[in-house]
């Protein structure tokens, strides 16, 4: 079986990082191997959360796995919160030459960045991303990957394919931009540079918005890619699960913390 290191945190309550990443990957009939950054009682979005800080643990983390000989398929890397641990995970991606990187490079949404970041973390995360093979940016980390107005978002889709490549210049062959509001849809496009090839997939926005969306659509591609599908179809799959499950969750008054109701859903991934 073909296994996946997530690098992520885990909170104990709310559907996002590695509490989202584990049921996901599993389903797609991939080992997944958490890699846990810090652990918290509930994610950050909640007004209460404890907060446990695994940095000093991660550099012995790798050791071990190094001392027991554990080849990974793909190194799939979320949230780091520091740049020690931007570091720590730049080492073990050069330590596993043969695995298959993921980088989905959380700096920020809505055309601003996150508070915990400043401007040596975030060219950190693009050094980071110079090393993937597949990179799951938004539209305001993609401009600030590309030097773009992150405020802009306006955006024709010539103009998306044109930071599309230029994030895939930095190193990444595939390049996936998620979250493009077009009037009343919301849109993600996919560029691969060895083929050329083009794909942008167009759902309604129904203008409900909940934690964790973005970690699973990136779990699914990234375990379906580890079993040798297609990008479009990767695209089309995560793209098509994230709509059925928001529009299902909407229907209830649930707090958006939560994230979506996923675990109905978990054997339309399985049928895969």
């Amino acid at each position: 079986m073909k296994k996946i290191a997530a690098i992520n945190d885990l909170s104990g309550i709310g559907r996002c990082s590695l509490t989202v990443a584990l049921p996901i990957i599993s389903a797609l009939k991939i080992q997944c191997c958490p890699f846990p950054t810090s652990i918290l009682s509930s994610q950050t979005g909640y007004p209460k959360f404890s907060f446990l800080d695994l940095t000093n643990e991660m550099d012995n983390y790798c050791k071990v796995w190094k001392d027991l000989n554990v080849n990974f398929d793909c190194i799939y890397s979320g949230f780091l919160g520091s740049i020690a641990q931007i570091d720590i995970v730049s080492k073990f991606i050069k330590e596993n030459p043969k695995a298959f990187i993921v980088v989905d490079p959380i700096l920020g949404d809505n055309g601003s960045l996150y508070p915990i970041f400043n401007e040596e973390s975030c060219l950190k995360i693009k050094e980071l991303v110079k090393l993937s093979n597949l990179t799951t940016p938004n539209l305001t980390e993609a401009c600030f990957l590309t030097g773009r107005d992150i405020t802009k978002h306006d955006f024709s889709r010539s103009e998306i394919v044109e930071i599309a490549k230029d994030i895939s210049n930095l190193g990444p062959d595939k390049v996936i931009i998620t979250g493009i509001l077009e009037g009343s849809n919301i849109s993600n496009i996919a560029y691969d540079k060895i083929s050329g090839e083009i794909f942008f997939t167009s759902i309604k926005y129904n203008n409900c918005s909940y934690s964790g969306t973005g970690d699973i659509f990136t779990s699914i591609v990234c375990a379906m890619i580890c079993r040798g599908f297609n990008l479009e179809y990767c695209l089309n799959v995560a793209t098509d699960f994230i709509y059925k499950v928001v529009k299902y969750t909407s229907k209830f008054n649930s707090d958006r913390n939560d994230g979506i109701i996923f675990e109905q859903f978990l054997s339309d991934l399985t049928k895969i």
